[in-house]
């Protein structure tokens, strides 16, 4: 086995594999922001609306373990090239078709080229950085995609604003190369213009000899199916197809909501409830960290998942000023999920830890599911009745504090321990 440790780093990767999750943030999350708008946009049915992450996000159902065999392969420079490239060409054709359909499949395009670019990153990370900094800044990484998260409705904001100053000249000119009833689809050329500035730095760049330890490799067709006959691995796929589901059926309805049941504005409130949302969910990564360094992973994850179920409760039944609040407090409490459900599959299985990261991602399709279940329900009875569906997936992800049984727990610093060494 190759060890990397002693390796010499690469911190301009490290620089580059940031700015991608940053990008990947910025370009996903967008949808959240927008699809209130969306719907109004193209008079679409909350199903319909629905079906917009749902053609995203079942993207990386479809893709991510190819993109497993693909990184085996094919170079990181070709893979990333090619997804960049793609994004760009994609984004343009949406703003010059712009249309319904023509924006579901935009979306599943783009999902499958953020599905290639999450498994070749992460690798990417380890190697560059040194395997002994790998934590650090995979929460370095984290964090930068929470703050795109945050950042991106205020780019909305200020391209649909269509009260033209001098101030706002910029975004004018994007609106006018849109129709003039879809100005947020001036995003899509901001997108393509900055898949096109990364395209180039990929192409300039230079990268360090890719190795990959044997447990992180794609594994083979038998890996994947020795691992999917574990029903405990099915259990954190579904962990995690429950998380992302969660997630995005919240991010992508706030503003809906908002302005349906409280009649605030979703290009001014809705917007800055959604970036709060996921303000929030950075922040609660922060706070995450160190409970974990104090509490089992499984307890820290019941805690965290009583208190959002709590928190959607008041914001669907409370009044638009608890709303207002308990939103982002969701975004707050579920930040640990996904790190304690995808921590506690690799620590549950002794091997095939690449072909179970491929199994776990897969399980990002979640987000595909969910945002349509509800405005579907929404659809036949209302969509507060439809974000109340979302209980179920958080009660299972409460179930995994009680029947999680890894091989290897998290660390915590121990008082009794502590004091007996003072002693």
């Amino acid at each position: 086995m190759n060890k990397v440790s002693t390796s010499p780093k690469y911190y301009h990767i490290v620089v580059l594999v940031i700015v991608i999750f940053f990008v990947i943030s910025f370009i996903t999350n967008i949808l959240n922001s927008i699809i209130a708008d969306v719907k109004e946009s193209f008079d679409l049915s909350l199903t319909l609306t629905g079906f917009l992450p749902f053609s995203f996000f079942i993207a990386y159902g479809v893709m991510s373990i190819p993109a497993g065999f693909l990184a085996e392969k094919y170079s990181n420079k070709i893979l990333l090239s090619a997804a960049f490239l793609l994004m760009a060409v994609t984004s343009l054709s949406f703003v010059i078709f712009p249309g319904y359909l023509v924006f579901s499949l935009t979306l599943f395009v783009l999902g499958c080229c953020m599905a290639v670019l999450q498994v070749i990153i992460n690798p990417m990370l380890r190697v560059a950085g040194g395997e002994e900094h790998f934590a650090f800044n995979s929460v370095l990484a984290q964090l930068f995609f929470g703050l795109a998260s945050f950042a991106s409705p205020f780019l909305y904001k200020y391209l649909v604003n269509t009260s033209a100053t001098n101030v706002d000249n910029t975004a004018a000119l994007l609106r006018s190369f849109v129709p003039v009833n879809l100005p947020w689809v001036a995003l899509y050329i901001v997108f393509a213009a900055i898949s096109l500035c990364l395209l180039v730095i990929v192409l300039v760049t230079k990268y360090p000899i890719f190795i990959k330890n044997e447990d992180e490799r794609a594994g083979s067709f038998d890996s994947y199916l020795q691992l999917l006959k574990s029903r405990w691995v099915l259990l954190y796929f579904l962990g995690i197809f429950c998380y992302v589901g969660t997630e995005q059926g919240v991010g992508n309805w706030i503003s809906q909501f908002l302005l349906q049941y409280h009649d605030l504005d979703p290009r001014t409130v809705g917007a800055n409830t959604v970036a709060y949302f996921w303000a929030m969910l950075t922040a609660g990564c922060l706070l995450g960290l160190l409970l974990l360094k104090f509490m089992d992973s499984r307890k820290v994850l019941i805690l965290a998942t009583v208190i959002t179920i709590l928190s959607l409760i008041a914001a669907l039944t409370g009044t638009a000023n608890i709303a207002l609040i308990a939103f982002p407090l969701i975004g707050f409490f579920i930040s640990v999920m996904w790190s304690i459900i995808f921590s506690l599959a690799l620590n549950s299985t002794a091997s095939n830890h690449g072909a179970l990261s491929g199994i776990l991602c897969t399980g990002i399709a979640g987000g595909a599911i969910f945002p349509f279940i509800v405005g579907s329900i929404g659809e036949i009875t209302s969509l507060k009745t439809g974000l109340f569906f979302l209980i179920l997936p958080l009660i299972f992800i409460l179930t995994i504090g009680f029947w999680s049984k890894p091989i290897v727990n998290n660390k915590v610093f121990s008082f009794k321990k502590q004091t007996k060494t003072l002693v």
